[in-house]
């Protein structure tokens, strides 16, 4: 299915801000870009480089004022995510050497401390999928979602303390919970088709039967038509726009349609 996304993101700048923005998908398992523009407003020229996950990054000088940057992609996206319960767990020894550091504690997912609740949820699971679909499962039936209940500083702990969150705490918390029962899972975001209310979007991966399969914890079934923006770690590795310096967001205006006209 070919889906069209945007994102508009306005901001004002007391002083020129140097920032980071991850806005540029990139082609691979489950879509192929056919097209996308980045663009800004008032004209800014800007450098780009791959990160260590090979995600595409843009730096770029805000100025001072108002200033706009606009994402657009057209990507033939898969209409249904893999669904395999038989996928299996890898041992630790079989993991390709770049899939470890997937394995450990991270800024935002405190695997190290939820080892008992991982086992509890997963119980009498089979190890690789079952346990990972469990997770899934436990986290969209026991945390609330509700926006504006948690912050940049929140963290997968604070998520099972609280029971409430955000698709990007929802993703931390699963890929928290895999780590503990030594699966690699890893973040990503971008964009969803029909998700309601409409805005960028967070979910997580798990390593089993050797490849990654996504799951979505806001999300009552599996769903496909994504486009995968970026993945890492957790959030500090996927942020949207990285600003070093004092930046107000006055609006941000995000569509995911149905493409049915390439021209």
């Amino acid at each position: 299915m070919l889906i069209e996304a945007s994102c508009l993101l306005d901001f004002t700048c007391d002083s020129r801000v140097p920032s980071i923005f991850m806005l540029r998908p990139k082609s691979g398992v489950g879509q192929f870009v056919v097209r996308e523009d980045l663009r800004t407003t008032p004209y800014l020229s800007m450098t780009e480089f791959a990160d260590n996950y090979g995600n595409l990054c843009q730096r770029i000088v805000l100025p001072i004022g108002t200033f706009q940057v606009e994402s657009r992609v057209v990507a033939d996206c898969a209409d249904e995510i893999d669904v395999d319960y038989n996928a299996w767990w890898v041992p630790i020894e079989y993991l390709p050497d770049y899939i470890l550091h997937f394995l450990l504690p991270s800024r935002y997912c405190e695997s190290d401390k939820l080892g008992n609740m991982a086992m509890e949820i997963s119980l009498g699971k089979k190890p690789g999928y079952e346990q990972v679909e469990s997770i899934r499962q436990w986290i969209n039936s026991h945390i609330r979602y509700e926006y504006g209940t948690t912050n940049s500083s929140t963290s997968a702990l604070d998520i099972v303390t609280s029971g409430v969150g955000v698709c990007r705490d929802f993703a931390h918390l699963g890929i928290s919970l895999c780590r503990a029962l030594d699966i690699p899972a890893r973040m990503v975001t971008g964009y969803l088709y029909g998700l309601k209310p409409m805005d960028l979007h967070a979910w997580f991966e798990a390593y089993i039967g050797g490849r990654w399969y996504c799951f979505d914890a806001t999300q009552t079934e599996p769903k496909g038509k994504r486009i995968q923006m970026a993945y890492g770690r957790d959030a500090a590795d996927v942020a949207f726009a990285t600003h070093f310096g004092n930046v107000y967001l006055n609006n941000m205006i995000v569509k995911v349609e149905e493409c049915t006209d390439l021209s």
